[in-house]
This record gives structure tokens, C-alpha cells and sequence, in this order.
């Protein structure tokens, strides 16, 4: 498979498992947090899925399109390991979605983060709030959500905070 079409696979599969989660948390109040700006693609999508006043956004800089920041109070810079164990006190409550595009090509340092924002992450989300990731988590509190039909298994993931 080319690069192009493995990269139009893995954002069409963000895609559908961001719609999959915003059909989910219909109706459902809380901040979702959003891991990685990036260019900023999936943080515009949130925003025509959530409330744009209720994203959090989390990364070590921001190279993101203009049209695609966040204004200064929902943009946490820095390193994950180091925004996110404070973060609740930024944040109007625990969130409903965490979306972690956290993946940097090196799978173990990718597999390494997975690990650190695993310990973390439980703190910040209510009670069956929804994980999407592009890297798998091994949290005893998460359950394994099914992916849209679209969405090949291990492509992208799913969880529920129990």
C-alpha cells in the first residue's frame, strides 16, 4: 500500500470513529480534549461536531493553519506528561471525549506515550466518556468500543471510561 493511500485510510478511519463518538455523546455536557493540534484538520472537524468553546487543545507548539487555533485559554502548550496532571483545574469539568492523535511514527516512543497518558488520562474524563485514538491503550478502566464498519480493526480505536 503506498503512503498515500495508507495516510487517506487512517484519517478517513479518525474521521468516521470522531462521528461514531459525536453520535455516542449526543445530548452529553462536558469539555472534550483534544491531543495533538498538528496542522489543526481534526480540531476543526470538533469543532463542526462540539461546541468549539469546549475543546481543549494540548501540544508542544502550535503549527496549526490560522483558521485552526484555538483561542489562548483552550490551548495547553507544552509536553503532554507535563500539561495534562494540572489540567483540570483549566477545564469547566471532566471531559465527555479525549481524541489522542498521539502517534509519531517511532512505534515504542508511540507506545511509550500510550502508557504515560494512560495513567493520566482517567482523571480528566466523567464516567463514560469516549477515548479515540490512533494508538492502542491498555487501561484497566476502559472498554473496547466497536469501531464503525469502516474502521479496520487496529487502524483505529475506541474506548468508554466504565
Amino acid at each position: 500500500m503506498s503512503r498515500l493511500d495508507s495516510f487517506i485510510r487512517r484519517v478517513t478511519a479518525q474521521r468516521d470513529c470522531l462521528n461514531k463518538a459525536a453520535d455516542m455523546l449526543d445530548g452529553v455536557d462536558g469539555p472534550v480534549l483534544e491531543l495533538g493540534l498538528g496542522n489543526g484538520r481534526t480540531f476543526d472537524h470538533l469543532r463542526s461536531l462540539f461546541d468549539e468553546q469546549d475543546i481543549f487543545v494540548f501540544d508542544r507548539h502550535v503549527k496549526a493553519h490560522p483558521d485552526c487555533i484555538p483561542d489562548e485559554a483552550h490551548m495547553l502548550l507544552g509536553d503532554f506528561t507535563e500539561t495534562l496532571p494540572s489540567a483540570l483545574s483549566r477545564l469547566p469539568g471532566k471531559a465527555k471525549l479525549a481524541h489522542c492523535d498521539i502517534g509519531s511514527g517511532d512505534k515504542s516512543a508511540s507506545v511509550s506515550l500510550a502508557e504515560k497518558l494512560g495513567a493520566v488520562l482517567p482523571d480528566l474524563l466523567a464516567k463514560g466518556a469516549l477515548i479515540v485514538s490512533d494508538q492502542p491503550f491498555d487501561v484497566a478502566c476502559w472498554s473496547a468500543i466497536d469501531l464503525p464498519d469502516t474502521v479496520s480493526p487496529g487502524r483505529y480505536h475506541i474506548y468508554r471510561q466504565d
